[in-house]
Parts: C-alpha cells; sequence; structure tokens
C-alpha cells in the first residue's frame, strides 16, 4: 500500500472515529431528552434515528463532480455514472435498511422507559453478540486479548440484572422497566447482527467497495428505515399530535421540540455512518469494540446532565467494561508491533556467503 493511500486510510479511520464518538454520545442523550421532556412518540423517535440521511448528499455530490473531473482529465468518453452502487448491494441495502429501521423502533422503545446510563450499558453488551456473529459469518480471529475483551464487557452488561428496582424513572412502573430493559437488548442483539452483517455484504457484493459506495449503502440503508418507521407513524397518528406535543415540550415550546429532533437526526446520521465507516476501514468486531469503548463517557453525560442515579452495579459494570477495552487496545497494540517487527525482518535482505574464489581454482 503507498504512503497516499495509508494517509487516506488513516484520515478515514480518524473522520469515522470522531463521528462515531460523538454520535454514540450524544445520540442517546438528545433521544432521551426528547422522551424526558414530555415526548412520548416513540415511532418519531425511531424515524428521526435515520431521518438526518440528506445530509450525505453533500459529499456523494462533491465525489460526483470529482469522478467526472477526473474522467475528463483523463479524456475517457461516455458519461459519468451518477452511483457507483449495483443490483446485488441495492437489494442487500434494502434488507440492512428494514432491520435497522426495527432495531431504531427497539431502541426508541427501550430509551423511553429506561435511564440513558442503563441503556448504555446494556447496548455495551451488543460486543459479545457482535463477536459471536462475527466469528461465524466472516470467520473474525479472536487473540486471548479480544477473548477477554468481549467476556469482560459481557459481564459488566450483564450485572446490570441484579439491580432493577432502584433505576426506575419517575412514574414508571416496574412492567416499563423491564419491557424497556428487554426491548433494549433485543436492540443489542439485531444490531449486533447488522454490523458483521455488513461486513459481508462488503466482502460478497461482487463490486470493488469505495467510501462513495459506503455513502451510497448507508443512504439507501437510511431511506428504507425511514419509509419503514414513516409507516409505523402512520398508524399510530403521530402526525396527528406533534404539533401539540411541541406546543407543551418542557424547556421552550415548538422552537425547542424541532430544535431537539433536528440536532438528534444529525448526531443518529453521524452515530451510523462512522459505525459502518468503521466496517470498510477495519472490520464489525472493531466498530462494535468502538460503539462499546464510547459508551462510559455517555453514563457519565447522563449522570451529569440528567441526575440518574449511578448506583454500585453500575460503577461495577463501569469497571468491567473498561477492563475490556483496555485489554482489547492493549492486545491490539501488541499484535501491530509483531506484524511490524516481522514485515521489518522480512525486508531486510539476506547477506551472501563470501566464498574464497582462489580456493575454488
Amino acid at each position: 500500500m503507498s504512503k497516499k493511500m495509508m494517509k487516506m486510510k488513516t484520515a478515514l479511520v480518524i473522520i469515522n472515529c470522531t463521528i462515531l464518538g460523538l454520535g454514540n454520545c450524544l445520540g442517546p442523550l438528545l433521544t432521551r431528552l426528547y422522551f424526558r421532556n414530555g415526548g412520548k412518540r416513540i415511532w418519531l423517535s425511531s424515524f428521526i434515528q435515520t431521518a438526518g440521511c440528506p445530509l450525505l448528499l453533500f459529499p456523494l455530490l462533491l465525489s460526483f463532480l470529482q469522478r467526472r473531473r477526473s474522467r475528463k482529465e483523463e479524456e475517457e468518453g461516455g458519461k459519468t455514472p451518477l452511483v457507483l452502487i449495483k443490483t446485488p448491494l441495492f437489494i442487500a441495502s434494502i434488507l440492512l435498511g428494514l432491520l435497522t429501521g426495527f432495531d431504531n423502533y427497539l431502541y426508541a422503545y427501550g430509551l423511553a422507559y429506561l435511564p440513558v446510563s442503563t441503556a448504555s450499558l446494556i447496548i455495551s453488551s451488543q460486543l459479545a453478540f457482535t463477536a459471536l456473529f462475527a466469528y461465524f459469518m466472516v470467520k473474525q480471529k479472536f487473540t486471548p486479548f479480544t477473548i477477554n475483551a468481549v467476556v469482560m464487557i459481557t459481564l459488566g452488561a450483564g450485572v446490570l440484572a441484579l439491580h432493577t428496582e432502584g433505576d426506575q424513572l419517575a412514574k414508571e412502573t416496574h412492567k416499563d422497566y423491564i419491557v424497556g430493559f428487554l426491548m433494549t437488548v433485543a436492540a443489542a442483539l439485531l444490531y449486533a447482527f447488522v454490523l458483521p452483517l455488513v461486513e459481508l455484504i462488503y466482502k460478497k457484493g461482487r463490486q470493488e467497495i469505495t467510501y462513495t459506495l459506503v455513502l451510497e449503502i448507508q443512504m439507501i440503508l437510511c431511506m428504507v428505515a425511514n419509509v419503514f418507521c414513516l409507516v409505523g407513524m402512520l398508524a399510530d397518528g403521530d402526525f396527528k399530535v406533534m404539533a401539540r406535543e411541541g406546543r407543551s415540550f418542557k424547556g421552550g415550546g415548538t422552537f425547542f421540540y424541532y430544535v431537539v429532533l433536528v440536532l438528534t437526526a444529525v448526531t443518529w446520521q453521524a452515530f451510523f455512518l462512522g459505525a459502518i465507516g468503521m466496517i470498510f476501514c477495519a472490520s464489525s468486531l472493531v466498530s462494535g469494540i468502538l460503539i462499546s469503548a464510547m459508551l462510559p463517557l455517555t453514563e457519565v453525560l447522563a449522570v451529569l446532565f440528567f441526575r440518574e442515579k449511578f448506583q454500585a452495579e453500575k460503577g461495577l459494570s463501569l469497571f468491567l467494561a473498561l477492563w475490556g477495552f483496555l485489554s482489547y487496545f492493549y492486545g491490539q497494540f501488541k499484535s501491530e508491533k509483531k506484524t511490524t517487527q516481522t514485515e521489518a525482518q522480512e525486508t531486510q535482505l539476506p547477506q551472501l556467503p563470501v566464498t574464497d574464489s582462489t580456493a575454488s581454482n
């Protein structure tokens, strides 16, 4: 790989890690803010998670203009294709969109009845499922450090099941809490399946995967998820009550209501793009680990801004999660160091033995 390509890949990794981190931390907080300030429409909240997809039109337009300019400079005939995606990937993107739309509903339902800190810790359990699905679907290789990370993070999420009574939100029943807990677990399980499925689609897509193609897949995925959630909104009558819900929204009425919805859409779009972007740059397991690695910050922010309770069980869960993160990244550091040393040894030319020409005569 050339130095230019290495720099470009490094830049993509940094960009995707940044937007994934922003979306992963702020998305749950803004979604919870909607419910906390009087929002009650679960299908609307589901729709908002992928409603920011029009933002992808800007980088896609820039990519098209760049391709057209390159084509002119190379004096190639024919028109520059507007889109790169072909039929197999298009159909796969529709499937991903349907799964994502359903996952958005499960997650929104859970966050309507759970504190952000609790929901984040539950979502971190998706790493175990991601690792399992990645092993069977894309033949993901594991190291002792990776296995330790998966086990610790999974145990950390499981600790939450030991204490539920004192974690309920005001005005919520124990039944609501349990249903929200189970819906969030289901959301984690489903998205853990989606991540390696994206990686599998990249490998079996019958065309070269570029970052522009990743953006196109994300665009189609989000549009399908939006249609899925719009059907739910129509069936549930969300459009009829949005105006009234906006007027009674705490903190600033209608204007603040729509500001929260728009910011939520932008942050969740950053999350989804960062997630599939990291699959393109690395793997589904790395994407899952980064998602889980950033959740402790979300938990801390929820405690600071929403004054959520932080019981001993959450503290233990957070400790186990951090232990798992450190284990994984230490393993990655050792693996990359070993790989670098091996490549350096292979590039060294062996010295030829010196023979005595006079002796041969």
